[in-house]
């Protein structure tokens, strides 16, 4: 209990602290934003900062710090220190970064600027990696809230017909101006998220004893020998750093009145986002007890076992409503993910996209995607786990890309090096995990544990070594 209040401490200081470190170092001013720059009534629309940064927490807050954070709980309570210090040091800071960028280069994508900082090559690479990890992570965002929605309406209204009502549902978010439909909605979904997450926290705490958060520990109690190096730094995903956040935060950008919202909008938003993992981690270990009856849980879908914390910690009538927030969760998640990717499409063959027809171009191919993706995922056996394991190493790999986009960015606007450590580090780190976990994966290469460890090392060293070489004091 004292460590996840603890957590909770850290996660304000660093707020306070590092989130005001971080915005010194960036320097926002009061130049003009492309809400206003470039206001087209469909994308680059002007929104008040408390609207700005509700909508910026449901678009980065899906399934990742809920079914994520449980997942990454099996490992034990070690999980929270990752949260707080992957969050406050790296996620937090490449969400900024990714936000405050784009603003400058007038709203774009993590693909645009990734090819002004890196190069060409990296440019179309990233329009591509960046799409596909949008399609994913959108497929995942409908068989998760899906599968909740399933358990709490009648046997004909199954995950299949929820699946199709989310899709319907995500061709409207993405094709209408952005202040109609989630400027408007975002708003009170975001209040419901916060409000759900602090009740099932609230029941565990005051259960009366009936459940017992343990304290932080460095022990691995995967059960199955699961090394914590890679494996719970890509499982965790969203709650600690995301790179799905590079493609969210540009949206934003598109809609921040002014530079210096931006701690509050982008930095804000992730330590809200990881406030909502340390909860579920919290709830997944206390509610089963041990690693061994978490993980064993999650073998039967990780739906299910928000279907039990929430119905077991608040009852009938608190979880469904819990349930309900936590099903939001995902789907304003998304919406923005097949949203995003419309709009990197739109840069790489420049259609214009006041025209609607130019967005109903891009968007039925999308969801037609999104919507085969979640036919596999419903239909066979393993299909989530196997989109979420592919989406969570994009979805890290992508995160190291930005960061390095980030580095670039401060070496070329004549930051010192020890500025830039704040961006380099952590995306040395995320290289590091990336190389390390595809290598040594089923679903990667499957080589040999010390091998790949020995790799993804020197990888990183090699990298960083590079940045310092390219990166004069």
């Amino acid at each position: 209990m004292i460590s996840l209040l603890l957590s909770f401490v850290a996660l304000i200081i660093g707020y306070n602290i590092y989130g005001k470190v971080v915005d010194k170092v960036f320097a926002p001013d009061d130049r003009m934003t492309p809400a206003f720059a470039m206001q087209d009534g469909v994308d680059y629309i002007p929104l008040p900062t408390w609207k700005s940064y509700l909508v910026q927490l449901l678009n980065i807050a899906g399934t990742g710090p809920i079914f994520g954070a449980l997942m990454g709980a099996v490992f034990g309570p070690i999980v929270f220190l990752w949260i707080i210090f992957g969050s406050i040091l790296g996620g937090a800071v490449h969400d900024y970064m990714s936000g405050m960028i784009s603003s400058r280069h007038g709203g774009a994508s993590i693909a645009e600027l990734s090819g002004t900082y890196l190069g060409k090559a990296a440019k179309w690479i990233m329009r591509v990696f960046s799409v596909v990890l949008l399609i994913l992570c959108g497929t995942v965002f409908v068989t998760s809230p899906a599968g909740l929605l399933d358990k709490l309406t009648p046997g004909w209204m199954n995950a299949t017909f929820w699946s199709v009502i989310i899709l319907a549902y995500y061709l409207l978010a993405t094709l209408l101006p952005i202040d109609k439909l989630i400027g408007r909605l975002y708003p009170i979904f975001g209040v419901l998220l916060m409000v759900m997450a602090a009740a099932v926290i609230g029941g565990i705490i005051f259960s009366g004893g009936k459940y017992t958060i343990p304290e932080i520990n460095f022990k691995n109690m995967h059960p199955a020998g699961t090394p914590v190096w890679p494996f719970m730094f890509i499982t965790v995903a969203c709650g600690a750093i995301s790179g799905f956040h590079a493609t969210q935060s540009p949206m934003i950008a598109k809609c921040i009145r002014n530079e210096k919202e931006g701690r509050k909008v982008f930095y804000g938003a992730m330590i809200s986002e990881a406030a909502i993992a340390l909860v579920w981690a919290a709830a997944g270990v206390a509610f089963y007890g041990t690693s061994q009856l978490l993980n064993d849980a999650l073998s039967g879908g990780a739906s299910n076992v928000v279907y039990d914390i929430s119905k077991g910690v608040l009852g009938v009538f608190g979880g469904v409503l819990a349930i309900a927030g936590v099903a939001i969760c995902p789907i304003t998640s998304g919406d923005t993910a097949f949203r995003s990717a419309r709009l990197i499409l739109a840069e790489t063959f420049h259609l214009d996209q006041k025209k609607v027809h130019n967005r109903l171009l891009i968007t039925v191919p999308l969801l037609v995607a999104g919507g085969l993706l979640t036919w596999y995922a419903n239909t066979n056996a393993n299909g989530f786990q196997t989109v979420w394991r592919y989406f969570s190493w994009s979805n890290q790999t992508l995160a190291m890309i930005s960061l390095w986009v980030a580095t670039s960015y401060l070496m070329k606007k004549g930051k010192h090096r020890f500025d830039s450590l704040l961006t380099a580090l952590p995306a040395t780190f995320m290289t590091g995990v990336s190389i390390t976990y595809i290598l040594m994966a089923s679903e990667g290469f499957s080589l040999d544990r010390t091998v790949s460890y020995i790799a993804g090392i020197s990888v990183a060293t090699i990298v960083f070594t590079i940045y310092i070489r390219f990166f004069p004091a």
